[in-house]
């Protein structure tokens, strides 16, 4: 049985999956390789890059007009800007993908000379001309994980690539593609020999092209879980499929992580007759959240950087000043925490859901307070009490609470989300609505009136109130 992918690149035979080169602009990835280019795929992380990659690798060589590797060169991190070491670990990883892939020796058997020779600065130049002459078609070389390089390690790579390039295609690669977070444009690399920063435009200027690879449209989020139904007949109902479009905005591990928790956990994996509902996606969702799954962890631990807070910060509060640079807003846009199209708004409910809950996190774990106070005999939410004791809490503890947040000006808010955070671990949930300009956060409370067997669609009623915070609380009741 197939299943939604979570983790690396997608398999055919055991993942649901959208075909990658149907992701990429295949017509103009074969004109640029054609034409000798070299050029830049890149997106936020657990986008599906590295299947597209290799996917593209795959159909080249097929077609047989190329020798085409994919090298993953992340592993080079680890040397810093030890260039000789770093140059040493992406010689080894391209020998070795090499010889996987086409059965082609040559660089394991050339490449610990020509460095012991030449060292850093110019083994991977020598070494890919070698092979480049050596070889019975053109080569293609895709480069995934070229920004995790560090400092003069990742300036030796490009300059080597840059010098070879008049050698093509005899001589050198063809076709040469980058690909990583960010477009080699916007690299800032700090240079320690040199003690002064360079940009990656100045260190790779033979780009021709920088193409991106975009998440999931619509129709394609509703073809990803088409599949699961007509592999399992279990079917996903109008409002389910419409929510998990909504809360991810088709991020695809977004996608296929909500999926796989509503689908092969629980009672859906062993009762494939019952479809997939709303409540069902809403509660993955929850789990995800909770969990701190590596793709949210490490997408969180980015608000921690100056450049970030400065664009996530005024978003959190609705306030009309920004002090953020455009390339800051470029960084975080590649980060894939803030929409690319207007209005500036962070990318889909799930991260807007995870900003907050994570920069308040550790106030959370201190609030040590019995929910019951606020629930009445029959279940419902007391709002008035609740707010009453956040009122209360904000004016005797909220200068030294506020002082904690790295994100001061959010701080009322923060503590605000923080807690009323007890009302999802009562059974209740919170959403919320950021933006520029809207001078307050929106709060939306959902709440089981009375009954537990009662259904969240039953009914729903709307009551506005405003905290000491400034933020608009909207409570549903269902």
């Amino acid at each position: 049985m197939r299943r939604f992918n979570r983790s690396g690149p997608v398999v055919e035979q055991r993942h649901y999956r959208i075909p990658p080169l149907n992701r990429i602009d295949l017509a103009e990835v074969r004109e640029l390789v054609d034409a000798q280019q070299y050029f830049v795929l890149y997106a936020p992380r657990r986008t599906g890059k590295t299947s597209a990659l290799l996917a593209l690798q795959d159909l080249l060589n097929a077609e047989g007009a190329y020798c085409c590797v994919y090298v993953n060169v992340e592993g080079a991190t680890r040397a810093r800007e030890d260039v000789e070491a770093a140059i040493r670990t992406v010689l080894n990883e391209l020998a070795e993908a090499a010889h996987y892939t086409l059965g082609d020796d040559f660089l394991a058997e050339t490449w610990p000379a020509v460095l012991a020779k030449g060292g850093g600065h110019s083994a991977l130049r020598v070494t890919l001309t070698r092979w480049a002459r050596a070889c019975s078609k053109p080569l293609v070389l895709l480069i995934d994980g070229i920004d995790s390089l560090v400092g003069d390690s990742h300036l030796a790579v490009l300059r080597q690539l840059r010098a070879g390039y008049h050698l093509k295609p005899k001589g050198f690669p063809q076709s040469v593609v980058l690909c990583g977070v960010r477009d080699v444009r916007d690299y800032r690399i700090y240079s320690s020999s040199g003690q002064t920063m360079v940009t990656g435009g100045s260190a790779f200027n033979i780009k021709a092209e920088s193409l991106r690879l975009g998440d999931f449209s619509e129709a394609e989020v509703r073809a990803l879980l088409g599949q699961h139904t007509n592999e399992t007949g279990q079917p996903f109902t109008d409002d389910a499929l419409e929510a998990v479009w909504t809360q991810t905005r088709g991020q695809p591990w977004l996608v296929n992580a909500l999926a796989y928790e509503a689908c092969f956990r629980g009672d859906l994996a062993e009762d494939r007759s019952r479809a997939v509902t709303e409540a069902d996606v809403l509660d993955a969702r929850e789990v995800l959240i909770l969990r701190r799954d590596t793709h949210l962890d490490q997408l969180t631990d980015k608000l921690k950087e100056g450049r970030v807070r400065r664009v996530i910060e005024p978003l959190l509060v609705g306030g009309d000043g920004f002090e953020s640079t455009a390339d800051d807003i470029e960084y975080v846009q590649d980060l894939g925490l803030i929409a690319r199209d207007s209005p500036l708004r962070i990318a889909n409910p799930i991260y807007a859901e995870v900003v907050p809950r994570q920069l308040t996190w550790p106030t959370q774990l201190k609030m040590q307070d019995d929910p019951a106070w606020y629930v009445d005999a029959d279940g419902a939410l007391q709002l008035d009490k609740l707010l009453a004791r956040f009122q209360e809490f904000f004016r005797e503890h909220a200068e030294s609470w506020v002082e904690r947040f790295d994100y001061k000006e959010a701080g009322p808010h923060l503590l605000l989300h923080a807690f009323l955070q007890r009302v999802v671990n009562s059974g209740g949930r919170v959403e919320r609505k950021h933006g520029l300009g809207r001078r307050c956060a929106d709060l939306l409370i959902e709440w089981p009136e009375g009954d537990e067997e009662r259904s969240w669609d039953d009914k729903v009623f709307r009551d506005r109130r405003t905290a000491e915070s400034g933020a608009e609380i909207v409570v549903w009741g269902m």
